[in-house]
């Protein structure tokens, strides 16, 4: 007899809507996380409240404001989209495909609790997160263990902590760039853009420096590029403390000044678009290598549901 099974994926979330006031209690509940910013409570609620909040949901709102779906967040749409696809895999089966999101809705709790009043036999939970980051992926699991504790009984659980180096994932990387260079040129470089992290958090044991490393050098060597052919670079820098390099945005700045001009970047660790990679990628850091004297500049969408992305994700399930 084959045992009942709920999964989910989970990924980070998003504002409800466009309004100042939603994007600002997502943005409390999404930095007040202590995985997500290390600095002592005390000293972190002063600088939230009376620095971050006062400011910065409205110019996020406006930047949200750029990419956003008639259908909500992209973010949103995609995870729903993804998961609707790879639960059509599973159709009837025993195995049921949900979704949830670490900060907003719906809520892990909520979609965990379902699963228990299903009666499953056990609860697979896939973080969207290619490589692990204790400020993302054990931040899930987090919710997870929170939930859990207070029942009588804990299902067989699997966590799936990270698919970093998975033939499937690094193979449909790969691809989805080799169809934009087919469709769009090959720039003179290839740029895989991953989320910054404080350094520090290295230092800490987070493996999530030397996971995107192993990442990208899989996908050069998958597209058989040469050194001088792709850079690894970190986005999405936030505050003065030292993160993880080298950076996106100076990348950009100095890259014509070097007599590259055309250059392509994808965002490997992000399994579908969202608001680090339309709005800052796609548009932001365009305008800031084409001010640098940047000539030609081409982003290469995430897989988002793409068959490609179905198959790894069921393949991760099975597995």
């Amino acid at each position: 007899m084959q045992k009942k099974t709920g999964v989910l994926f989970v990924n980070l979330g998003s504002p409800a809507s466009l309004k100042t006031s939603a994007v600002r209690a997502f943005l409390r509940e999404f930095l007040w996380d202590k995985r997500v910013v290390n600095l002592p409570r005390p000293l972190w609620w002063l600088i939230l409240n009376f620095v971050v909040l006062p400011f910065r949901p409205r110019k996020s709102a406006e930047a949200y404001h750029k990419i956003w779906h008639k259908d909500g967040s992209p973010l949103i749409v995609f995870t729903k989209a993804l998961t609707e696809k790879v639960a059509a895999v599973f159709a009837n089966t025993e195995v049921s495909v949900d979704y949830a999101m670490s900060y907003g809705h719906p809520h892990i709790a909520d979609k965990l609790a379902s699963f228990k009043a299903q009666q499953v036999d056990e609860i697979v939970i896939v973080p969207l997160y290619p490589q692990y980051s204790s400020t993302t992926t054990a931040s899930v699991f987090d919710a997870c263990a929170q939930e859990m504790m207070s029942w009588r009984h804990i299902h067989n659980l699997r966590f799936i902590s990270d698919y970093h180096q998975h033939p499937l994932y690094i193979k449909a990387i790969a691809d989805s760039i080799k169809t934009a260079w087919q469709s769009q040129g090959k720039g003179k470089l290839l740029l895989m853009s991953f989320h910054g992290l404080p350094a520090q958090l290295t230092e800490w044991g987070d493996p999530y420096f030397y996971q995107c490393q192993k990442t990208a050098q899989l996908i050069a060597d998958e597209l058989q590029l040469q050194p001088a052919q792709w850079q690894l670079v970190f986005q999405s820098r936030f505050g003065r403390a030292k993160w993880l390099q080298p950076y996106c945005v100076e990348t950009l700045e100095n890259l014509p000044q070097q007599g590259i001009k055309d250059i392509d970047v994808v965002c490997p660790g992000f399994a579908v678009d969202c608001l680090e990679t339309l709005e800052e990628i796609a548009m932001t850091n365009q305008e800031i290598f084409i001010a640098a004297g940047g000539e030609s500049y081409r982003y290469i969408p995430a897989l988002n549901d793409s068959d490609a992305q179905v198959t790894l994700l069921a393949a991760l399930i099975k597995a």
